[in-house]
């Protein structure tokens, strides 16, 4: 079982007072389940905002930012957008670079390759982009821990406006604009935004209120597709930004992502978050994984449709080429898990020299589901590692990782997903304080490995309209999850192999009703 323990709600009298506010008794306990007591309450938990609740100008440094990025337009600076290799990053660019070159920008992106140059801002990175002739770098999902790399493209006489959404560390760039709202000095309400939710916010704020509507119909299905794979929080602004963008996937303005919807066969489906995640996303990211983020944004950006189901094509490709390395390396680290003592298996540290730094991150995310703890794979390479790690059961990984900082090169990310390098020699010591931290968080021998239901149900309550009532709660993600419901007693009558062995079809029966 991959739950050691289920979490089952009590019966909720608030149930009964949502069913008697007129919502479908299915719908009411799922409510109910996540604490919302009355009618007025899950009227607020389900109104989705046609428009984002706050100005972009509360967050800090967002005038500075606008500034300095009118300035180069006027100028006719050349300006450069520094992204990031996952779908955060790849959309994040795309957003800005299309809105600047539509306001007449002369403007490039530049996107790091994750083997080679790893994560973030880098000192040879800047001085490549100083070299082309770059007057002003914008980075969007990076740059908020490039102190060192800011202060070098400051000597060399060239600007750097960050915008993201990680967490800071105590000191923060000298940068001509400092945008994230996880800045300790931050007043900005929602801290739940992707980095391509914060681009779109410096999008609205250099177009003005007056295209505010225009600017959200335009990029917020790029935004949705970066928020939904980067696993944010699907509650407040983030919530619009997805539920507006997956209203306008299949008729937006950009042809790459037509062009990608197409080649998955997604065209002709509604398509919701749970088709972002499973579907696009991996296709997205594998371009970044295997080394060619470039050619995701340049499907993003491209304007020959020609061109962009070519690139559609490789990406598909490439995600084909990901699946084979993934199964690889998951099928090595079980047998690694395996050879390992039960007490260490809840905080899951395993490296090889023969990983792919691309893939090892995706390998965590499905180590987390198999063994309900978080997991931390690490590439070797001439005595340095470069780890990638995912969380489970609301572990901080950010926080686990600062406690051990002093065993780190470095380390960066959110609680969520993070990334750190470490030296091969100090991989065991991290390793027993990981353990130990995780310990003192969860408390001495807690399991964070739990299946949280929404509620008990008759097999005679699953009808398809009430069901289909569900659709209400869409979109779901992380702290609005697809609902969970249990069935006691079912007897399978039969069951089937479908989509090449990868899905289970089953015929249940409960108390006479057959499902």
């Amino acid at each position: 079982m991959k739950f050691e323990k289920w979490n089952l709600p009590a019966s909720a009298p608030s149930a009964a007072a949502l069913e008697e506010a007129g919502y479908p008794a299915l719908l009411s306990a799922v409510l109910a389940a996540h604490g919302i007591a009355d009618g007025s309450a899950a009227a607020d938990f389900l109104r989705i905002e046609d428009a984002l609740t706050f100005s972009p100008f509360l967050m800090k440094d967002m005038d500075q930012a606008v500034g300095r990025i009118r300035r180069a337009l006027e100028r006719g600076e050349h300006i450069a957008v520094f992204g990031d290799y996952d779908v955060d990053g790849i959309t994040a660019t795309a957003i800005l670079v299309d809105y600047l070159r539509c306001s007449g920008a002369r403007v490039s992106h530049y996107i790091p390759r994750r083997i080679e140059d790893g994560y973030g801002l880098s000192v040879d990175a800047m001085r490549a982009l100083h070299d082309r002739g770059i007057d002003l770098v914008v980075t969007v999902d990076c740059g908020i821990t490039g102190v060192e790399e800011v202060d070098f493209a400051a000597s060399i006489g060239m600007d750097v406006v960050v915008t993201d959404h990680h967490e800071c560390k105590d000191e923060l760039p000298r940068a001509a604009a400092v945008v994230d709202p996880h800045r300790p000095d931050c007043p900005y309400p929602f801290k739940h935004l992707a980095g391509c939710g914060v681009a779109l916010k410096l999008v609205l704020a250099l177009g003005g209120e007056s295209r505010a509507e225009e600017l959200l119909t335009r990029y917020c299905p790029l935004a949705a597709v970066g928020t939904v794979a980067d696993v944010m929080r699907m509650v407040g602004e983030n919530r619009t930004i997805v539920a507006r963008g997956l209203a306008h996937i299949l008729d937006g303005d950009f042809i790459g992502l037509q062009a990608l919807l197409e080649e998955t066969g997604l065209d002709q489906k509604e398509v919701t978050s749970v088709q972002i995640g499973y579907v696009l996303a991996p296709r997205i990211n594998a371009a970044g994984r295997m080394g060619e983020a470039d050619r995701a944004a340049e499907l993003m950006l491209c304007k020959d449709a020609v061109q962009a189901r070519e690139l559609a094509r490789e990406l598909c490709q490439l995600n084909r080429q990901r699946q084979t390395v993934e199964h690889e390396i998951y099928a090595q680290a079980i047998a690694m898990i395996e050879q390992m003592p039960p007490e260490e298996r809840h905080a899951l540290v395993l490296a090889d020299h023969e990983w792919h730094q691309g893939v090892v991150g995706i390998v965590a995310s499905r180590l987390t589901e198999r063994y309900g703890c978080p997991a931390f794979m690490i590439c070797l390479d001439h005595g340095m590692g470069k780890g990638s790690c995912r969380s489970w059961g609301g572990v901080n990984l950010f926080e686990r990782l600062a406690e051990c900082s002093d065993l780190l090169e470095g380390f960066g990310g959110h609680a969520l997903a993070a990334g750190f390098t470490v030296r091969e020699e100090n991989i065991p010591l991290l390793s027993r304080r990981l353990r130990e931290g995780l310990e003192r968080a969860l408390g001495a021998g807690a399991s964070p490995a739990a299946l949280e239901a929404d509620a008990e149900v008759e097999a005679r309550e699953l009808t398809v309209e009430a069901v289909a009532d569900l659709d209400r709660l869409e979109p779901c993600g992380t702290g609005n999850p697809r609902p969970v419901l249990v069935l006691r007693g079912a007897l399978i009558q039969s069951m089937s192999q479908v989509g090449r062995g990868r899905h289970l079809k089953l015929r249940l029966e409960s108390r006479g009703t057959v499902l």
